[in-house]
């Protein structure tokens, strides 16, 4: 009997398999056991053992492909649950706001850098034109929203007769919706087609060579071309040329995007409900205008009531209470002193998938000093500089190099040496930059960088946002226009150091 347990237990031990495979066994390449089958992993880790305590935590964890993860149905419902709690909900709202704002700012400023200054500056001007005539940075803002709660974006290249610019090329966003595969059986169960997934159709190389683009938005009443509910919706495939697409993928090989926000909705749920459960809590007590109660015991000396009985009350109201009986209220527990902490840590989890500090999420920086404040919005300065990278890739180059090939076939419109298809065209984009709390500091670690040439006026324009060229050219137009004039031009003298203040008083006085 005890033989027979220790076997079971030893069986337990080692996995569901029976088979108990020697040292040797082990460590032969999977394959090469004894019986040439799948050879049994000795090591253990707990994260891989199935319990009845974590049974039920790991029950969805699968191993579908990415695309399969992420097909046509999770993506739908991913973005209208997404899309409702940015609708409805504040904190998720200003959110998204906050995130393409501090992104796409006033948007991006072209700087060509060929070896021709004079056509660089000429395409720098008309590209600047171009953008603001389609409005380009509100273009790139709701392409981010976009990305944020419904997982990514569509812009396609199309000419607009009614742009007010030499080049029609148009940007025109299309929601994800749009890009489907209708003619495939893209229901439950169904097998997808290697060569295309969900509107975007693959080459031998498994790139995306072309989009099927719905002509109508798949919510819209009229997106059915035939007379019967049973028709197709109409579509057109367009060259992947043609189509912009942003997105993040999170896995090798994904080709359609989730909402950012994905791991954050059940948590805007528990905040809404939680808030809501304080409201209803602190109104039901406030109810109660008064209650009359009694220390008396049942059938004691008191004066009988009917129990629940309700008496309308006056104003400035003196009464007599029946013998036995004292008036009181009832006291509010909500919201409790928990409250506030709870808010700012679900807030927090919230805010920690977007790479946002918890100030900037909500809005409020009350219990930050200026370090704190300063290391926090780090991590979050380098995620907007990755997601300003993958705006370049996906939708600048890509939107500069189809303005180049327009404007070429425009007269006269750029110098000779732009107008070759193809060409090389070295540039650069320059963001909004970010403002430092303490100018007079951030100036003087500015001009000590720039004395010992750890750093370059382009680079530190750059980090304001602003083309080093302009600057200079504006800065020598006012000393040229200031000598003019007869004013003096005083030459910038080293600054005395200040009286420095005490270390704690540096650190708490600044509020971020």
């Amino acid at each position: 009997m005890l033989k027979a347990i220790a076997n079971i237990m030893s069986r337990v031990g080692r996995g569901t398999s029976t088979d108990s495979p020697s040292p040797a066994a082990s460590r032969e390449p999977h394959g090469s056991g004894p019986r040439g089958g799948r050879r049994l992993v000795v090591a253990k880790f707990d994260s891989a053992q199935t319990t009845a305590d974590n049974r039920k935590h790991w029950a969805s964890a699968d191993g579908l492909s990415p695309n399969a993860a992420v097909s046509p149905e999770v993506r739908r419902v991913l973005r209208n649950r997404a899309r409702y709690e940015v609708a409805n909900n504040s904190y998720a709202k200003g959110i998204v706001l906050t995130l393409a704002n501090d992104t796409v700012g006033t948007g991006p400023r072209l700087q060509m850098l060929t070896d021709d200054a004079t056509a660089n500056r000429r395409v720098e001007v008309l590209f600047e034109a171009w953008a603001a005539a389609i409005d380009l940075p509100g273009k790139l803002r709701t392409m981010r929203m976009a990305r944020a709660e419904s997982g990514e974006a569509f812009g396609l290249l199309v000419s607009s007769p009614g742009i007010d610019s030499p080049v029609k090329l148009d940007l025109r966003l299309i929601e994800p919706e749009q890009v489907a595969s209708p003619h495939l059986p893209w229901t439950r169960g169904a097998r997808a087609v290697p060569s295309e997934a969900d509107g975007i159709v693959l080459d031998a190389y498994g790139l995306p060579s072309a989009y099927r683009v719905l002509r109508h938005h798949p919510g819209e009443a009229n997106n059915w071309s035939g007379p019967g509910a049973g028709a197709e919706p109409t579509f057109d495939t367009l060259p992947a040329s043609s189509v912009l697409h942003y997105f993040r993928p999170d896995r090798p090989g994904q080709l359609r995007g989730v909402p950012d926000i994905t791991p954050a909705l059940p948590l805007f749920a528990q905040l809404r409900r939680y808030t809501l459960a304080v409201i209803a809590a602190a109104e039901t007590a406030a109810d109660f205008a008064a209650v009359l109660y009694t220390d008396a015991p049942a059938n004691g000396e008191a004066d009988p009531l009917e129990p629940m009985d309700e008496v309308e009350l006056e104003k400035r109201m003196a009464t007599v209470l029946p013998g036995g009986w004292k008036l009181g209220q009832v006291h509010a527990e909500q919201p409790t002193t928990s409250y506030a902490e709870f808010k700012r840590e679900i807030l927090n989890e919230i805010a920690r998938c977007l790479n946002m500090p918890f100030n900037v999420a909500a809005g409020n920086s009350s219990g930050y000093n200026y370090a704190s404040g300063r290391l926090d919005h780090q991590t979050y300065f380098k995620s907007l500089r990755v997601d300003q990278h993958n705006l370049r890739l996906a939708v600048l180059d890509r939107l500069l190099k189809a303005w180049l090939d327009e404007a070429a076939l425009v007269e006269r419109l750029l110098p000779q040496s732009m107008r070759v298809r193809g060409a090389a065209t070295p540039h650069t984009w320059f963001w909004d930059g970010v403002e430092h709390v303490d100018p007079a500091k951030e100036a003087s670690a500015q001009a000590t960088r720039l004395t010992n040439h750890t750093t370059t006026l382009a680079h530190e324009y750059a980090r304001q946002g602003r083309d080093w060229e302009d600057e200079l050219r504006q800065r020598a137009k006012e000393l040229a226009l200031m000598a003019e004039l007869g004013l003096p031009v005083a030459a910038i003298a080293q600054q005395e150091s200040a009286p420095g203040r005490d270390e704690e008083q540096e650190t708490e006085a600044h509020a971020v």
